[in-house]
């Protein structure tokens, strides 16, 4: 696990610099300063795979710690490939976050990547009602990865106080689906070197 830290944290770093050198500002680990990366990943050549396979893994690693630090939470992974590293906040909720960035280069959803929210079975319920209670966002704000922290924010509250109401033996909403269903599968098959080099991909590329 400590090699898991070591890495991301360094994959983090070169984010910072890679931002650093875009637009001349520091990325400082906080919901203020995201915006630098989204205006950083517009300008990701998306017709050159290595570029954006770096960016992934880098600002991929970086988007995690900024969750893990607002909010909180831990790394998970099930092997050695980046993409299949998540962050799994303290009411249940998870994500992948190379897929948010993934997602927010492409500005779609993206089969190869996990771009989905995931939780466990009884708290899904929970999950798709708070999503399904959010306002509308245009294109651009949903896809950012400013607008997936607002939204993880949300449905982590709205977590927390289900999690509450549990400990008190109040049962799941009304109509919101069953609190025993199955959670959606977490599939990404996206194939990446995890060792590639640290080279900036982006920088230059921001008017």
């Amino acid at each position: 696990m400590a090699e898991l830290v070591d890495r991301i944290q360094e994959y983090a770093t070169q984010a910072v610099e890679y931002v650093r050198r875009a637009v001349g500002l520091p990325l400082e680990y906080d919901s203020d300063t995201l915006p630098l990366l989204d205006h950083y990943l517009r300008s990701v050549p998306t017709e050159e795979p290595a570029a954006v396979k770096l960016v992934v893994m880098t600002a991929g690693a970086y988007f995690g710690e900024v969750v893990r630090r607002t909010i909180g939470g831990r790394w998970e992974y099930t092997d050695e490939a980046v993409e299949e590293w998540r962050v799994v906040m303290p009411a249940g909720l998870s994500f992948s976050p190379p897929g948010f960035v993934a997602a927010a280069i492409a500005r779609a959803a993206l089969e190869d990547f996990d771009t989905e929210l995931d939780a466990p079975p009884r708290m899904l319920p929970y999950v798709q009602a708070a999503l399904a209670n959010m306002g509308a966002a245009t294109e651009e704000e949903y896809y950012s990865l400013c607008g997936r922290l607002d939204t993880l924010e949300h449905v982590h509250e709205i977590l927390v106080g289900a999690a509450a109401s549990m400990l008190g033996d109040a049962g799941p909403p009304d109509g919101d689906g069953d609190a025993d269903a199955d959670p959606p599968d977490d599939e990404v098959v996206m194939e990446a070197d995890p060792d590639v080099a640290g080279d900036d991909p982006g920088g230059g590329l921001v008017n």
